[in-house]
């Protein structure tokens, strides 16, 4: 029979025993990567030049590089799972994928539910032109005109940045374009994906890099209190920057060398 001491202690180390039951009851993700002998990525399948599917039906793409480059980093194989803006989240907190590979973007509300990598893949808007137009910055547009799609974040942030540059706007990315690639403005105010697909044309004006009016990278997206693999992604992420293999990435791409800011 027991005490009313006995029963207060075994009260006592039952709630103990719950109270731990959650952290014993999780499985590091890494080693469960490892076990498992596959690592699962969320990708984008119509997003190019991040992530769509080739003309021979297989999923290429910027992102989709990067999950091969972090399965090899882990020596497992790589699943591809193919996801959109809506749905990229929720099959990373339900357990449907390992990591988030997918334009994914830094946010004070997505952090409060996501850890992220450190940044992966340059994603920003800029001034973009040819190679005989020499600009560095905003006040060197004194002068010069520049296209961009009205309304559009970097019309709204050049008209604030260079007063005294001539914007003329367009209707929509597609009559920008064309106003840049027909010669009727200098230099064009876009996004780095707007710019890629302009050089994957091989047109004969070419919009090279002037500089950066918001900067947005992309990051990895992993669930929560997984340090050992966000330090793993980290690691493989410094590594490829660091031998040049995210620089090559880049210049397949994007057209553009990997930004020194990244």
């Amino acid at each position: 029979m027991l005490t009313t001491f006995s029963r207060t202690r075994r009260t006592a180390f039952v709630a103990l025993l719950l109270a731990f039951a959650p952290f014993a009851a999780h499985a590091d993700a890494l080693d469960t990567i490892a076990k498992n002998g596959t690592l699962r990525v969320a990708v984008p399948e119509d997003y190019p030049p991040f992530g769509f599917v080739g003309a021979d039906m297989k999923p290429q793409g910027y992102d989709v590089d990067m999950a091969a480059l972090l399965a090899k980093s882990m020596n497992v194989k790589l699943e591809l799972v193919p996801v959109n803006s809506a749905n990229r989240i929720p099959y990373l907190t339900t357990n449907k994928v390992d990591l988030v590979i997918s334009s994914l973007g830094k946010t004070p509300e997505r952090e409060k539910v996501l850890d992220f990598s450190t940044a992966y893949a340059p994603y920003f808007q800029g001034v973009f032109g040819p190679s005989d137009i020499k600009v560095s910055g905003p006040a060197d547009l004194t002068g010069k005109t520049v296209g961009a799609t009205r309304g559009a974040l970097e019309e709204i942030a050049l008209s604030q940045m260079a007063p005294n540059a001539t914007i003329k706007r367009f209707e929509d990315n597609n009559a920008t374009i064309s106003a840049f690639l027909s010669g009727q403005v200098q230099l064009i105010a876009a996004g780095n994906i707007v710019a890629a697909a302009i050089l994957a044309k091989n047109p004969p004006r070419r919009p090279e890099a002037k500089f950066i009016i918001k900067d947005s990278p992309c990051y990895v997206g992993m669930n929560k209190s997984e340090p050992r693999l966000v330090a793993k992604v980290d690691d493989a992420i410094a590594q490829a920057k660091k031998d040049g293999t995210l620089n090559t990435m880049s210049k397949k791409w994007f057209g553009q060398p990997l930004p020194a800011s990244l």
